[in-house]
């Protein structure tokens, strides 16, 4: 015999949506109650903001090491480009390994009266501020820097992860309002572009004058320097002491701001009961959550053809830098360049917002090439007005790439409660797998362009670079985009969520909200009759 907990559910019905207009409830509950519900759902633009400021930090400080960090190690820290490689390969699968037990730890997790990823966020930005401080000081001794690199990138890549798996969630958690909910993802990948900004900005400005010491300056009247002397030079850019200091200002100022980001989120947001969990719904176990996730084909087809596009940007981010100032010769404009990158990704994220909702997501996908052929004239062409041209149409495409993938994967989730509507708890699931995957090939990728460089001939510290070496790094910026991301969009030509299924699985999740008393209503009723 059935217990009173254990009545069936129908599922919902996706072969007829229709419009809902019954008077009541499965609940008794009015039409008007249900239509108060839909009101609740909306998010204030105040929330929408304060959302979106608290994940900019972490992309303040992601931008800073994308930029950067390459450089860093190579030319003031003075790694040879082996070992920097691994050091960037080890933090990447570390941050990759991190997702899948930040999403168990979390989904053990109890509810508190600040929610249940609020408080994994809160613990991590101590941490995380140190772990990221420490990993731009350069220690006295030269014997062991690999190994401190290599602890502080580990410690600071799965600390990254440990907020940005409960922040990425928190997003299906803010409302149940499809449109609500992708308003809410532009206004993150807004603030979260323009930390990229902030943080590349940031730390091009405060460390520009380490990579461009006058030591490095080439007097042409002296004709008697040959370029191979020159190229095999073993003079460094700058005094590691001088880089020390202008990098630990940079990192500083971005520990500043993870604390006034955070202060936003945890001030700003309320997290929300999943408001589709059924009173009979049960938390979906670690193992068999990731199984169902990688048998749902939408969300491999997502992932897969993300995982190309987000590659090839990691890849033309991680050596752009090195790109301008060895092999085009733009070392006193790189940060420019890149400054305009992020401006034009900031200013374009309302465009594509309205685009994809105009005419539908895959169809926007088709803007992240447009960045290709402009790359392959700035490899080939290597002329500065050229530059900036391509730095401006790179961030159309950038901008895109980082917009869609977490406006569709709300949809993925989305579809995949309809068709499993008595699971809770996935949601963590969906989002820190496709964090993992992300990095364990931004991390292999990382990996395979700081091996190419020393494959090349890459000299740390060197104030010349072999014309291998240039040869290289042109691959890396421009062939590597070309190849990674027309493939990954390939792939998004398969991806089956588009327009009108969307809307029919808004239709069945509003009937199985209304038809079904949730946790949240539920614990609303237990409080009225306490009364």
């Amino acid at each position: 015999m059935a217990g009173p907990g254990d009545r069936e559910h129908p599922k919902p019905n996706l072969e007829q949506p229709g419009p809902l207009q019954p008077e009541h409830t499965a609940e008794g509950g009015s039409a008007a109650e249900f239509s108060q519900e839909r009101e609740e759902d909306k998010l204030s633009v105040c929330s929408k903001l304060c959302y979106g400021i608290g994940g900019a930090p972490n992309q303040v400080a992601g931008s800073a090491t994308s930029f950067f960090l390459q450089i860093y190690l190579l030319d003031i820290a003075q790694i040879p480009p082996f070992h920097a490689s691994w050091v960037q390969f080890i933090g990447k699968v570390m941050g990759a390994a991190a997702d899948p037990v930040a999403c168990f730890f979390i989904n053990k997790s109890q509810w508190t009266k600040i929610g249940q990823l609020m408080p994994w966020l809160l613990g991590c930005i101590p941490f995380l501020v140190v772990s990221y401080f420490f990993l731009w000081y350069l220690p006295p001794f030269r014997l062991g820097r690999v190994a401190w690199y290599l602890t502080f990138y580990c410690l600071f890549q799965a600390l990254y992860t440990f907020f940005q798996v409960p922040y990425s969630a928190l997003t299906m958690f803010l409302t149940s309002d499809q449109k609500q909910r992708d308003s809410a993802t532009a206004y993150r990948m807004a603030f979260e572009i323009l930390g990229t900004l902030v943080g590349a900005t940031l730390q091009g400005q405060i460390v520009a004058g380490a990579h461009t010491s006058d030591r490095c300056s080439y007097n042409h009247t002296m004709d008697r320097f040959s370029s191979s002397r020159l190229q095999e030079s073993n003079s460094t850019i700058l005094d590691p002491s001088h880089g020390q200091k202008v990098y630990m200002v940079a990192a500083g100022a971005i520990g500043g701001i993870y604390l006034l980001g955070f202060a936003a989120l945890f001030f700003g947001v309320k997290e929300k009961v999943d408001p589709y969990a059924l009173t009979a719904d049960q938390r979906v176990p670690f193992l068999k959550g990731h199984m169902l996730a990688l048998k749902h084909q939408p969300y491999v087809k997502l992932v897969a053809a993300f995982l190309l596009i987000s590659t090839a940007v990691q890849v033309e981010q991680g050596n752009f830098v090195l790109f301008c100032t060895h092999a085009a010769g733009f070392h006193s404009h790189f940060q420019n360049l890149v400054l305009t990158i992020l401006v034009s990704a900031v200013v374009s994220i309302p465009f594509w917002q309205w685009f994809l909702q105009r005419l539908g997501k895959k169809t926007a996908a088709s803007g992240i090439l447009w960045m290709i052929p402009f790359t392959i004239m700035l490899v080939t062409i290597p002329n500065l007005i050229l530059a900036y041209v391509v730095a401006f149409v790179s961030g159309l495409s950038i901008a895109a790439s980082m917009l869609l993938p977490w406006s569709m994967l709300p949809d993925v989730v989305d579809q995949f409660r309809v068709q499993n509507p008595h699971s809770t708890g996935h949601e963590t699931i969906f989002y820190s797998s496709y964090v993992f995957f992300t990095k364990i090939t931004a991390g292999i990728g990382l990996g395979v362009s700081s091996s190419s460089l020393d494959f090349a001939g890459y000299k740390p510290g060197a104030c010349r670079q072999s014309s291998s070496v240039m040869v290289m790094l042109k691959i890396l910026v421009g062939a590597v985009p070309s190849v990674l991301i027309p493939l990954g969009l390939f792939i998004l030509l398969f991806y089956p969520i588009d327009e009108k299924s969307r809307k029919e699985t808004k239709h069945a999740l509003e009937n199985l909200r209304k038809n079904h008393p949730s946790i949240e209503n539920i614990s609303e009723k237990e409080e009225k009759a306490s009364f």
